[in-house]
């Protein structure tokens, strides 16, 4: 199954584009675990909610797969979870490096306005600007293809659209071409 993973900041639309992008482009798509995870247990995680919520994103990725879904679009992955916990904790367990990459990542730009919502974490101009930089290098590290998603809210859209549609048109032309990288860098 190809993997499409919004990536990136607090309040950035990824979760909002995604199930949007969804419909529009049918394609299924895995919402956030994280944010249901944190409306049920709080905000004042430990490293082991952060392994906890990283599991359940997979197991839900793991079902989408078994189902027959050709392609997903993931509202973060345990890449995001990684950069949640450097944040959090100043370091990034390899379980959070274990598990496998997407395709692409579309990385957003804390370049829009933040919206507290009950669940989120770091509202200050600051604290957006670290964890947008821990959320990019994260990527870097890994080595995982990824194209930046910035501007207004329909420059957002117009961008994803256009790097999901490369993607799959990339998939189409070479079908047996291996597009995600389940190594560590």
């Amino acid at each position: 199954m190809r993997r499409i993973c919004f990536h990136g900041a607090e309040s950035t639309g990824k979760s909002v584009l995604a199930e949007r992008l969804s419909r529009e482009l049918g394609i299924p798509w895995v919402p956030e675990y994280g944010r249901e995870y944190a409306e049920a247990h709080g905000t004042h995680f430990t490293m082991a909610d952060l392994l906890a919520i990283a599991a359940g994103h997979e197991d839900q990725v793991r079902a989408l797969e078994a189902d027959g879904a050709a392609t997903a679009i993931l509202d973060t992955d345990p890449l995001m979870t990684a950069a949640w916990a450097r944040m959090l904790f100043g370091a990034v367990p390899g379980e959070l490096l274990a598990y496998p990459k997407a395709d692409l990542y579309l990385l957003f730009d804390a370049d829009v306005p933040w919206i507290e919502d009950g669940t989120r974490l770091f509202g200050t101009h600051g604290e957006r600007a670290r964890f947008a930089a821990i959320a990019e290098t994260i990527l870097i590290e890994t080595g995982v293809p990824f194209t930046r998603i910035g501007g207004n809210w329909a420059d957002r859209g117009a961008r994803a659209r256009t790097a999901i549609a490369a993607l799959i048109r990339a998939v189409d032309q070479d079908p047996h071409r291996n597009h995600r990288s389940d190594r560590l860098d």
